[in-house]
């Protein structure tokens, strides 16, 4: 394993994937969280907590500004942390993996690993715009969202094992960590939080979030295993000495 290479297509990979999913959020998540706010400050002109004024407006697009400025930015980051931890399964499972190609089998550990860290405790703990959830309560639900992340993915990686070992009954492992998932499911608090904004609003917000997520886990499948196929990190350099 060529060391340095790895590491240069794993940051290459996360840091490609986050730029794509900040872009993903600018173009279908900031348009509902810009309704949103705009609920929430109707909220505050309606109860006198502030003022409908040219000055309000004008810190709040600078505030907005920057926020979305940094979407990119953001993605890009969490793009390669999430994308290092990619990298190091991925070099750990390719052989295990089915496929033919680099390129399949990064996309399916990148499958396994959205359904287990993400889509199954977003269907737990959904994503909610500003308008849903009392402040007091931010630490709670974070608390109970990375706890279902880390349930479900140790448990993912736990089963993974037994799935190796086992060799005609695989399906076993699956049904397994399918019961073992549903069970913590079932046994999480519900969110703390009831939602008071416009379902719709809600919903699309739900929607475009998953679509952005899910297009950073298929860009982080695909750009990995396209560059593994290219570089091939793995084949050691022939020495030119005999």
């Amino acid at each position: 394993m060529r060391t340095f290479l790895f590491i240069v297509i794993v940051l290459i990979s996360g840091l490609s994937a986050g730029l794509i999913h900040g872009a993903a959020n600018l173009v279908f998540v900031e348009p509902s969280l810009d309704q949103a706010i705009g609920l929430e400050n109707q909220h505050l002109f309606a109860s006198g907590e502030a003022n409908d004024t040219p000055e309000f407006r004008a810190e709040f697009d600078s505030y907005r500004y920057w926020q979305k400025s940094g979407q990119v930015l953001a993605g890009a980051i969490l793009g390669i942390s999430i994308g290092s931890l990619f990298g190091i399964i991925f070099v750990l499972s390719r052989h295990s993996l089915p496929g033919k190609s680099h390129v399949s089998k990064s996309l399916i550990l990148a499958g396994i690993m959205w359904l287990a860290i993400y889509f199954i405790p977003f269907l737990k703990y959904p994503a909610n715009p500003p308008t849903v959830g009392d402040p007091d309560t931010v630490v709670l639900r974070s608390i109970l969202f990375l706890t279902f992340i880390a349930i479900s993915g140790f448990g993912a990686l736990g089963f993974y094992k037994i799935f190796k070992k086992l060799k005609n009954k695989k399906f076993i492992a699956i049904l397994g960590y399918t019961v073992f998932v549903g069970m913590v499911f079932f046994a999480m608090p519900e969110n703390p939080d009831k939602i008071t904004a416009p379902m719709n609003l809600v919903d699309h917000f739900r929607i475009m979030s998953a679509v952005a997520v899910s297009i950073y886990w298929l860009s982080l499948g695909i750009i990995l295993g396209s560059l593994w196929n290219h570089f091939k990190p793995d084949n050691e350099l022939k020495s030119t000495f005999n």
